[in-house]
């Protein structure tokens, strides 16, 4: 474990943190989908950051080192609470997997009348409604812009799984972002 080393002072790190503090508090919200979580991930993931100082401060790449930090711990996260809540879930006999599709897929221009702000604060708070199988690949495929074949590997899971639940998040997303109505007005 690095620590910070003499000349490095808490300035220099809360100068740091603040420069980067956004970034990672969204990966961690939009993975967890729970703002509690997200504060408590992006926390540890400052800690390790303080630990890993010395390295950061002179690093090419500081905002990836965190945003991979936050993904792993948030994903970590996910994994011991979708163990421990497996059993009821299977109990329930519902098999969310068998939700019928949608073939309608979005225009370009249905949310473009939004500022990027508005279009953000949609979109968070549209996959904090997805179950976490169908958020986290969504968020890791377009967010963080990983492969399908990588996040397989990150998440345990068949790449088939993967397209799948991503496909599905997808179209899980188009009700929440109220795209429905429109889609009525584009039929008709």
């Amino acid at each position: 474990m690095q620590t910070q080393t003499a000349g490095q002072g808490p300035a220099d790190f809360t100068t740091f943190m603040r420069a980067y503090q956004d970034m990672v508090y969204t990966t961690a919200a939009r993975l967890a989908g729970n703002d509690a979580q997200a504060q408590d991930i992006a926390q540890e993931t400052f800690i390790r950051a303080y630990e890993n100082f010395g390295h950061l401060q002179h690093s090419a790449t500081p905002g990836g080192w965190l945003k991979t930090v936050a993904s792993n711990l948030a994903i970590n996260y996910l994994t011991r609470q979708r163990r421990r809540w497996r059993f009821f879930s299977e109990l329930s006999g519902s098999d969310s997997d068998d939700a019928p599709e949608s073939e309608f897929e979005a225009p370009d221009t249905l949310l473009a009348d939004l500022s990027a702000d508005e279009r953000s604060v949609l979109v968070s708070e549209a996959l904090k409604a997805l179950p976490d199988h169908q958020r986290i690949p969504l968020v890791l495929y377009h967010f963080e812009e990983m492969p399908y074949q990588d996040i397989a590997e990150k998440l345990h899971v068949s790449l088939a799984k993967v397209k799948t639940d991503i496909r599905r998040g997808r179209a899980a997303l188009v009700p929440a972002l109220g795209i429905v109505a429109a889609r009525e007005t584009l039929e008709s």
